[in-house]
């Protein structure tokens, strides 16, 4: 995984001089890297299900801990962090779709495929097929089952970030994860949801 610089706000101490006015957010850099650290890599994964390019996710997850750490003072303290800095990465990328609609179509990933070494051993095969079936999903459906099943979301928290009800999400990890098994030539899991939504497109 390529370096990603966490935004320390060295020159930044307002809310430190604010006196007897109620704290907020992460104020200490220390504190702020300490809290972050362990999602780094849920939000690196689920900033390549959005962008499906490294470069990009590592771009997209630097620019939610520079907003992260510059709204700091929104953020409560004993409220859920991570899914706080899902909702702002989910909120960049599609603040972006305009300045990518003007970009390299890519919607089969033929452009992306044409730029990727082909695999060298068995593992990373089985990696870029893992990717390939990913790209292959609906993107809405892409961006749950990463949520929960790669960065270990709740369905509830999933559903907040994502703006819709709880069984939508149900919805589309169950069939994410049907879609992922025929793709992949696996057994399809075992119905674990009920009362799945099931006009969810």
């Amino acid at each position: 995984m390529a370096h990603v610089r966490v935004p320390d706000g060295p020159q930044d101490k307002g809310p430190r001089d604010q006196g007897s006015r109620r704290p907020a957010g992460i104020i200490d850099p220390v504190d702020w890297r300490e809290a972050i650290a362990d999602f780094l890599p849920s939000l690196r994964a689920f900033a390549f299900s959005l962008s499906r390019n490294s470069a990009d996710a590592d771009d997209l997850v630097q620019e939610t801990l520079t907003k992260a750490w510059a709204h700091r003072t929104r953020f409560e303290p004993g409220s859920n962090l991570r899914a706080w800095l899902f909702t702002i990465l989910r909120n960049s990328w599609y603040t972006g779709a305009a300045k990518r609609r003007r970009e390299i179509p890519d919607e089969e990933g033929r452009y992306a495929a044409g730029l990727t070494a082909e695999a060298s051993q068995e593992w990373t095969a089985e990696l870029t097929s893992l990717q390939a079936a990913l790209n292959a999903l609906p993107p809405e459906h892409r961006e749950a089952i990463v949520m929960v099943g790669a960065a270990g979301l709740s369905y509830q928290e999933a559903a907040d970030i994502a703006g819709c009800a709880v069984g939508t999400i149900k919805s589309r990890v169950n069939r994410a994860r049907h879609r992922l098994a025929l793709l992949l030539d696996m057994e399809a899991p075992v119905e674990p949801i009920q009362n799945v939504i099931e006009d969810d497109s």
